[in-house]
């Protein structure tokens, strides 16, 4: 009999059914298994630094760690746009490679889906999480979270233009010899209203051998742009545009 028959039946709520059911179980041993979840800082558990480099792109780009009143665990949410779809396995898929014993899942949204995966060390994770928002509190990385952007840069790069970037084709006009011609072009742009993140962004993309120019500042943030031939074809070899 379903738990919510049982409540209605009994006048109490489903959740006490529900917890009936869950000591009766544990007196008889018949909880199942459960894997405690996976930490470099508190367990020294090994990490998937290349999928790690990827979440903490997303995260600083359009993700954030909350842990609700009424909740007992934080939750990681990763806010990709329903035109990306193939961006949403990679979040999920990144999830499950650096937390590979929690499951993460989709809470839909207007326009887009929430990835989300739930560990009381997410903290341990990403030691940028703190109140306010991110553009409005300092945002450094921590010594070890530097080591492994040194060693998977792309990755990091890949996850920062996957949520706060993007690449485009640009066009413009020139007139030689009477004739008007269209050309057209490819850049990325990258923008954030965190001079930290955008620092950490430019940083990389120096270490990588990227060229970059910083744009204006707009109501969205600041624009970086990447529009060199050479460094377009880079970033097109690691990162290329979302799907």
């Amino acid at each position: 009999m379903p738990n919510a028959e049982v409540s209605r039946l009994l006048s109490v709520p489903t959740g006490t059914v529900g917890y009936w059911k869950h000591m009766d179980r544990a007196k008889h041993g018949d909880l199942p298994g459960r894997k405690r979840s996976t930490c470099p800082t508190c367990y020294g558990d090994k990490l998937d630094e290349p999928a790690y480099s990827y979440l903490l792109g997303l995260y600083l780009g359009d993700g954030h760690i909350i842990r609700p009143k009424q909740h007992r665990t934080y939750n990681l949410a990763i806010s990709c746009g329903d035109a990306w779809p193939g961006l949403m396995d990679a979040a999920e898929e990144a999830m499950r490679r650096v937390l590979p014993n929690n499951t993460p899942c989709r809470v839909r949204r207007i326009g887009c889906h929430d990835v989300k995966v739930y560990s009381q060390h997410l903290p341990c994770l990403f030691p940028q999480h703190g109140p306010g928002k991110k553009h409005e509190r300092l945002i450094a990385l921590a010594p070890w979270q530097q080591t492994i952007v040194d060693a998977h840069p792309w990755g990091l790069l890949r996850g920062l233009i996957h949520s706060d970037g993007c690449r485009i084709v640009n066009w413009a006009t020139r007139t030689t010899n009477g004739v008007t011609k269209r050309h057209e072009y490819p850049r990325y742009f990258f923008t954030n209203t965190s001079v930290d993140i955008l620092r950490i962004f430019t940083d990389t993309l120096d270490a990588v051998g990227v060229e970059w120019k910083a744009t204006k500042r707009t109501v969205s943030g600041v624009n970086v742009s990447v529009a060199r031939k050479a460094s377009v074809a880079l970033m097109d070899l690691h990162i290329g545009p979302k799907h």
